[in-house]
């Protein structure tokens, strides 16, 4: 049995003096160890003496080395990342899925950022939105150090086919026909080189050319680590350039003549590191060997800065991106987990969303049904409310009218006796009248109270109807929350 407390790993003073080893590296040495042990076992038969102590020897070499390298590549600092023991002047490793630095170390420190100068530069052509056109070739550009595409005087190059031939092959003619064609000069576009660096977030940094020569006319040309991996950070979010970067080769023709051009990448660790996808190499005598890479494994996306790497490039940067993808991801607290199998709580979980849409079906009908008749009791209501206000209209006519009959009988029993009798007649027969004239007005106070109580009715069913209306809209929300979450 291996015990963690057992195994500490050597460091430098500047770092914490000692740290466990993860179960994961207790695992790969038992895994180096185990198949020796048979081996060992049957040399002891079969074998003579010195062959036992040579088989003994390699054993205790090969378990000496699964621990020591863990030792050298996995040192830990203070800050919580972690450090290799190797000769890079700068590197920064970072897993863009969680934004969180995995190693580093001097990733402000200035350096010469050789032909990773071009990232910026393509990304710059990519965002001008004018990769369909047809760049000219001038003499200008092709007078440069390799490593060339070797474009002519006059040829007619798209400008998707430049950044191609600059990312791929880190062609410098590319790099410089991409600059005079976007700003007419070299200078200028230096000038918006820099802005457009420092609009992204890059503070230390300085550019003076569009390929990343650092001597003569050119010296000064400097970026960070930290730069860089901003830089690359923003451009891998666009799509072109993404498709771009993973080219291990570039096959374009010259507009004019059909010539054919095809380019071949320099970063080897394509070919090397099974997880690899790009980005971009660089390389010259003051900024030694540079290295931006992306390598992309179980939805984890580790992306790596190096700078001035001092012995092999690919094997660094593959050590680096295997101890980024070994180290686990902090896992989110807040997670609800079920005791149900997941194949039966997505049954249910379909199931569940199928009584919610039913029974927002059955609303919506009877939200539908119920429409009209809420409406035809509201025509009703305001029928019979019309009907009663022509009453109480007629009822007052009524009135008015016997009282007219009253003062003209009045009038005719100051005359004759005969005219008496006769408007004896007609108060009499204007008490009847007015009599009736008390029944309809009663008829119309009771007709107007039943209007009224139908408008109250109708009132109702309307709320009832805009409840139903809410209930409808609450049901289809939750179920569209239901949809996403599952």
């Amino acid at each position: 049995m291996l015990y963690r407390e057992a195994f500490f790993t050597p460091v430098d003073s500047n770092y914490k003096n000692s740290r466990p080893l993860s179960m994961q590296e207790q695992f790969s040495t038992a895994a180096i160890c185990r198949p020796w042990t048979p081996l060992f076992r049957k040399s002891r038969k079969h074998l003579p003496a010195r062959a036992r102590v040579l088989t003994l020897g390699i054993c205790f070499f090969a378990f000496t080395a699964s621990i020591a390298l863990p030792a050298l590549l996995h040192a830990e600092p203070g800050n919580g990342s972690y450090q290799i023991q190797a000769p890079v002047d700068s590197y920064i490793v970072k897993d863009l899925c969680s934004s969180r630095v995995v190693m580093a170390k001097d990733i402000d420190r200035p350096v010469s950022p050789a032909s990773l100068t071009k990232i910026l530069t393509c990304i710059m052509a990519i965002e001008s939105g004018k990769l369909d056109q047809d760049v000219v070739i001038t003499r200008e550009s092709t007078n440069v150090e390799p490593s060339k595409a070797g474009f002519r005087v006059g040829e007619r190059i798209r400008l998707l086919d430049l950044v191609k031939a600059a990312m791929v092959n880190s062609s410098n003619d590319a790099a410089f026909a991409i600059a005079i064609h976007l700003s007419g000069s070299v200078d200028a576009f230096v000038a918006s080189m820099n802005s457009r660096a420092r609009a992204i977030g890059m503070r230390n940094s300085r550019f003076t050319n569009p390929a990343g020569f650092d001597k003569g006319i050119y010296a000064g040309n400097t970026s960070t680590a930290g730069d860089l991996l901003c830089l690359t950070e923003y451009s891998v979010r666009n799509p072109v350039f993404n498709a771009v970067a993973r080219l291990d080769r570039a096959v374009f023709v010259e507009q004019s003549t059909r010539k054919v051009y095809s380019l071949k990448t320099h970063n080897k660790l394509l070919g090397r590191y099974p997880y690899a996808v790009g980005i971009k190499t660089g390389y010259t005598g003051r900024a030694g060997r540079c290295l931006i890479g992306r390598a992309i494994k179980d939805n984890r996306d580790i992306l790596l800065v190096m700078l001035n790497s001092r012995t092999d490039r690919w094997n660094v940067a593959a050590e680096m991106f295997d101890r980024a993808l070994l180290i686990q991801r902090e896992e989110p607290v807040l997670i609800a987990r079920s005791s149900v199998p997941p194949a039966e709580r997505a049954v249910r979980a379909d199931a569940g969303e199928r009584k919610i849409a039913h029974a927002s079906r059955l609303h919506n009908r009877k939200a539908r049904k119920g429409a009209p008749v809420v409406a035809a009791s509201a025509k009703k209501s305001k029928h019979h409310a019309s009907h009663a206000v022509a009453l109480t209209k007629s009822a007052k006519k009524s009135k008015q009218h016997t009282v007219l009959i009253a003062k003209s009988g009045k009038k005719m029993k100051k005359g004759d006796p005969v005219v008496a009798k006769s408007g004896v007649k007609q108060n009499r027969k204007a008490l009847v009248a007015a009599k009736l004239a008390g029944k309809s007005k009663l008829r119309d106070l009771a007709i107007t109270k039943r209007g009224r109580k139908l408008d109250r009715k109708g009132i109702s069913a309307t709320k009832s109807a805009g409840k139903l209306k809410k209930r409808d809209l609450a049901l289809s929300k939750s179920a569209r929350k239901k949809q996403t979450e599952s």
